[in-house]
C-alpha cells in the first residue's frame, strides 16, 4: 500500500470513527413492576420508548426490564431512578408512602372525573409545586392516575357497612385511611401481590381499576365489583421518572427527543390509555357472570359523605407539615374542572 493510500485510508476510518462519535448512541435501561404484556407496559411504556427510538433514528435504544428484571421490590423503583440503578423507571407513587405528599391530592376520594383530565391537572399542578421539590431528585417524564377504582371483593358491597371487618388490599396511604375510616381492615401491598393473597385469603378483596382485572385474572379470584359511577371513589398516581445523570450525559438533540415524547400530553395520553383499558377488564367480568354492582346516586351520596373526613384529615396533615395543605387540594380541583370541560 502507498503511502498516499495509506493516508486516506486513515483519514476515512477518522472519519468513521468521528462520525460514530458525534451519533453518540446509548441505551437506555427501563425497570417497571407488571409482566410485559400488562396494559401499561404494552400500550403505553412500549409506545413511549418506540417513539423516542424512532426520533432518534436509532441512536437512542431503550432495553426494557419489566417484572423487576433489574433486582428489588417494587418500592425501591423510584430509588433505582435516581441512583442509577435504571435509567428510567415507571412506579407507583404511594408504594414510598409519605414521600410525595402534595400529589397524594390526587388521590384523594371522589376527586377524579376522568383519568386524562386528572392526569393533564397532576402535570401542571407537578410544574408549579412539586419539579423542584418532591421531585428534585430526578427527571419527570409522565405524570397520570388511572380510570375509577373499583372495589372487587368475595362478597357484595353495596353499603358502608358491607365493608366491616373485609381485609381489603389498599395502595395507598390516602386509600388505607380511607378504608380504615370506612371500617375495613386495609391491607397495603403492590399490586402483583393481589392474586396469590385472595386466593391464600390473606385479603378478601382488592381496590383497583378494571383496566388490572386482566393481567392478575382477578374475575377468577373475586365473585363480586362494586362501581362508583361518576366522580372516581380513588385513584392512583403513577410516576415515570428518569436518572438526572443518565438524561444529563445526552446531547441536547437526543435530550429533545426525550422532551418532546414526554410532559404533559405524555401524561395525558397515558391516563386516556389506562382508562380505555377499563372497558376489556370490566368484559371479563361480565361473561364470567360476575356480580357487577353500580351504585345508584343515592348509595355514592352516601360514600362521597363518608369520604369527606379523609379529604379533611388530608388537608390538616399537609398543613401541620408546612404545606399548603388548602391551597394544593384547591388548585387541584380547578385545575382538574378547567381539563375536564369536554367531558
Amino acid at each position: 500500500m502507498t503511502l498516499t493510500r495509506r493516508v486516506l485510508l486513515g483519514a476515512v476510518v477518522a472519519v468513521s470513527f468521528s462520525t460514530a462519535a458525534l451519533a453518540q448512541e446509548v441505551t437506555l435501561r427501563l425497570h417497571q413492576f407488571l409482566p410485559a404484556q400488562a396494559n401499561v407496559p404494552a400500550h403505553i411504556l412500549d409506545v413511549w420508548a418506540n417513539n423516542v427510538e424512532a426520533d432518534s433514528n436509532g441512536r437512542i435504544k431503550i432495553d426494557r426490564f419489566p417484572s423487576m428484571q433489574l433486582g428489588g421490590t417494587p418500592p425501591q423503583l423510584i430509588d433505582q431512578a435516581i441512583d442509577g440503578v435504571a435509567d428510567i423507571v415507571w412506579t407507583v407513587a404511594g408504594y414510598t408512602p409519605g414521600r410525595f405528599p402534595q400529589l397524594e391530592v390526587f388521590e384523594l376520594p371522589f376527586i377524579s372525573p376522568d383519568a386524562e383530565a386528572t392526569s393533564r391537572a397532576f402535570w401542571e399542578l407537578a410544574e408549579a409545586r412539586m419539579f423542584d421539590t418532591d421531585f428534585a431528585d430526578f427527571k419527570p417524564l409522565g405524570l397520570w392516575v388511572h380510570g375509577p377504582g373499583v372495589i372487587h371483593a368475595n362478597r357484595p358491597i353495596i353499603d358502608i357497612a358491607d365493608l366491616r371487618g373485609l381485609k381489603l388490599r389498599a395502595p395507598t396511604r390516602t386509600t388505607t385511611t380511607l378504608f380504615t375510616q370506612l371500617g375495613a381492615t386495609a391491607v397495603g401491598m403492590p399490586v402483583p401481590a393481589v392474586p396469590e393473597s385472595l386466593s391464600r385469603g390473606v385479603i378478601d378483596g382488592a381496590v383497583i381499576p378494571w383496566e388490572v382485572v386482566p393481567a392478575l385474572k382477578v374475575q377468577e379470584l373475586v365473585s363480586h365489583h362494586t362501581e362508583f359511577p361518576g366522580d372516581a371513589l380513588y385513584t392512583l398516581a403513577f410516576i415515570m421518572a428518569m436518572n438526572h445523570d443518565a438524561y444529563d450525559a445526552l446531547p441536547a438533540d437526543l435530550q429533545a427527543v426525550i422532551d418532546a415524547n414526554s410532559g404533559l400530553e405524555f401524561s395525558a395520553f397515558a391516563g386516556r390509555t389506562m382508562q380505555e383499558y377499563d372497558a376489556p377488564g370490566r368484559a371479563l367480568a361480565d361473561e364470567a357472570g360476575n356480580n357487577i354492582i353500580t351504585l345508584d346516586k343515592t348509595k355514592v351520596a352516601a360514600w362521597r359523605t363518608a369520604g369527606q373526613p379523609t379529604i379533611d384529615n388530608w388537608i390538616a396533615e399537609a398543613t401541620a407539615a408546612g404545606l399548603d395543605g388548602q391551597g394544593i387540594y384547591d388548585d387541584a380541583v380547578a385545575l382538574i374542572a378547567a381539563n375536564n370541560t369536554g367531558n
